[in-house]
């Protein structure tokens, strides 16, 4: 990095990586590369409750990783942009080194 950031930013990238230390969100962030799902595709996909991965769509919202749309009476989910996609492919590249 050419220039060191604020203490406030560094703080902002740890909690970016806090959200890819858990397999479950990563494994939600997986399904959502190529496709948008709902709740009920998603939880059969990571095979958990919808409780459990609304939990997860939550903290990956806020962190901005993930958006959504209505569909009907449908919410789908996919990747915020293609910076997510970018930090989970060099992640899966760095581990298979």
């Amino acid at each position: 990095m050419q220039n060191i950031p604020d203490k406030e930013t560094m703080e902002r990238i740890a909690d970016l990586f806090k959200a890819f230390a858990d397999p479950t969100r990563v494994q939600i962030l997986s399904n959502l590369v190529d496709r948008e799902l709902c709740v009920t595709d998603i939880a059969e996909a990571v095979e958990l409750s919808q409780s459990a991965v609304s939990h997860q769509l939550r903290i990956l919202k806020q962190m901005y990783l993930i958006k959504y749309r209505r569909d009907g009476k449908n919410i789908l989910y996919s990747l915020a942009d293609d910076h997510v996609r970018t930090i989970l492919e060099m992640g899966l590249e760095h581990v298979l080194e």
